[in-house]
């Protein structure tokens, strides 16, 4: 069982920056692949990275690429999104996942455990 707590979002102007952050629990951190999806209101959850155990490979979504980074300190059970030159349409819930594959998948029920999310607001 892992228990995932996320932190960190909040309101930022347009071009702005936030790092969220998610803690997990237990002693098997680095043997989850984990992920960040996001879910505006009236849309549906999307993928926006993901990385592997080891934190060598790691999907972006097109829409955050070159604007978000993925990072995980196994040593601390934790895994960051940098993100960057923030746009209004990135206002979400941000939820950090964990999954038991090797290689993080971008579909959701891929993933095994949740956090409870974390809001960004991003104002024009």
């Amino acid at each position: 069982q892992v228990q995932l707590v996320e932190s960190g979002g909040g309101l930022v102007q347009t071009g702005g920056s936030l790092r969220l952050s998610c803690a997990a629990s237990g002693r098997t951190f680095s043997s989850y692949a984990m992920g960040w999806f996001r879910q505006a209101p009236g849309e549906e959850r999307e993928f926006v990275a993901g990385i592997s155990r080891s934190g060598g490979r790691i999907p972006y979504a097109d829409s955050v690429k070159g604007r978000f980074t993925i990072s995980r300190d196994n040593a601390n059970n934790t895994v960051y999104l940098h993100m960057n030159s923030l746009k209004p349409e990135d206002t979400a819930v941000y939820y950090c996942a964990a999954s038991r594959r090797v290689w993080p998948p971008s579909v959701g029920n891929e993933y095994d455990f949740w956090g409870q999310g974390t809001q960004v607001t991003v104002s024009s």
